[in-house]
């Protein structure tokens, strides 16, 4: 599963990464928690991308109270479009969730060490996810969402047996556009061997605590998360493959991304 991810990169290297075009009022957070409310990217009415604050945890529109969402801060690959609690939404109302790293927890002896897992470069992400509108008793609309997982690349599979749905670049505008068809195939492990994972303080078990220091690796004698060697996908029934080629042109976008924020500051304090 996915509970704790972090988003902290500046607004304008998130407004290039995600097609917004201008630069949101983004507040860095190092421990995001269900329920909390954060930045959602999704279609607006005009076709443009438009981000709008949600509540992490979904509540379809049938539900009686809130509770549902600490049951729905995850949607499984493999029955997100039978599920009820998600399958309207993943016909209807498909987003993008900013991120810049998410937590997992390792099984350890005498309990569990989390870990924080990001692109290795450091660029920012989008988690897979859907959106769904509920309306309280008094009469106020929530807006909410879940992320996506699936099965853990090789990487991520040292820590959990389950990862968040990462999405190409390239692969944004299909997932958003709910009348693409085939949009399951994008649900798949990320390539392992764009990401790294490292320990950090247990701090993090806590979501009071939101600060940079929670980034900070901490050295611990745990087994190997060295970073494999070639990209891994994982090729089941639901999962579609993609061509290897695709790394190289992910690491092209991202080194133009950076580029365009360098001239970006550049020019803010020409």
């Amino acid at each position: 599963m996915c509970g704790r991810y972090e988003l902290h990169k500046h607004p304008a290297a998130m407004a290039l990464a995600f097609g917004i075009p201008i630069p949101p009022e983004i507040v860095p957070h190092y421990n995001i928690a269900p329920s909390q409310v954060r930045p959602v990217a999704r279609l607006a009415k005009d076709g443009s991308r438009e981000l709008a604050a949600m509540r992490w945890g979904l509540m379809p529109h049938w539900a009686k109270d809130k509770s549902i969402g600490y049951k729905t801060i995850n949607a499984r690959a493999e029955t997100v479009a039978t599920a009820p609690a998600y399958r309207d939404a993943f016909k209807r109302h498909r987003c993008l969730i900013p991120a810049t790293g998410f937590y997992e927890w390792q099984k350890i002896a005498g309990g569990k060490q989390p870990f924080h897992i990001g692109m290795i470069d450091g660029a920012p992400l989008a988690f897979a996810g859907l959106w769904s509108s509920w309306k309280d008793p008094e009469g106020e609309w929530i807006e909410t969402y879940t992320v996506v997982t699936t099965t853990p690349n090789e990487l991520a599979a040292k820590v959990h047996n389950h990862m968040p749905v990462i999405l190409a670049a390239e692969d944004y505008a299909r997932w958003l556009d709910v009348a693409q068809p085939n949009a399951a195939e994008l649900l798949r492990p990320y390539p392992a061997d764009e990401m790294k994972a490292y320990p950090v303080s247990t701090r993090v078990n806590t979501p009071k605590n939101d600060d940079a220091r929670l980034l900070e690796r901490i050295d611990i004698e745990i087994r190997s998360l060295a970073r494999p060697q070639a990209s891994t996908r994982t090729n089941q029934t639901n999962i579609a493959s993609r061509p290897n080629s695709t790394t190289p042109v992910r690491l092209s976008q991202r080194a133009g991304l950076m580029k365009r924020l360098a001239a970006y500051r550049d020019s803010a304090l020409a």
